[in-house]
């Protein structure tokens, strides 16, 4: 699996999920259990995962849903 990104927004990554879902692509969300050790401040991101090869298909995905700000910040190049 590879990171489509990293984020401590709870909101962008449950839109993400559902954006995600609604095409098909498969995902896991790591970190999500994390609140316990950051005392539920939400310090720590969240990482959304996709398999290897969805991985471009999610980012163009993202993008074209107007999110492809998130994508810079994680060092994604643009195709």
């Amino acid at each position: 699996m590879k990171e489509l990104i990293r984020t401590n927004d709870p909101v962008l990554i449950s839109f993400l999920e559902a954006l995600l879902k609604s095409e098909r692509i498969g995902h896991f969300v790591l970190d999500q259990n994390m609140s316990i050790l950051d005392g539920s401040l939400g310090i720590l991101p969240r990482r959304l995962m996709v398999n290897n090869e969805d991985h471009e298909r999610a980012a163009r995905l993202l993008r074209s849903a107007g999110l492809g700000d998130e994508l810079e910040l994680q060092g994604d190049e643009k195709p």
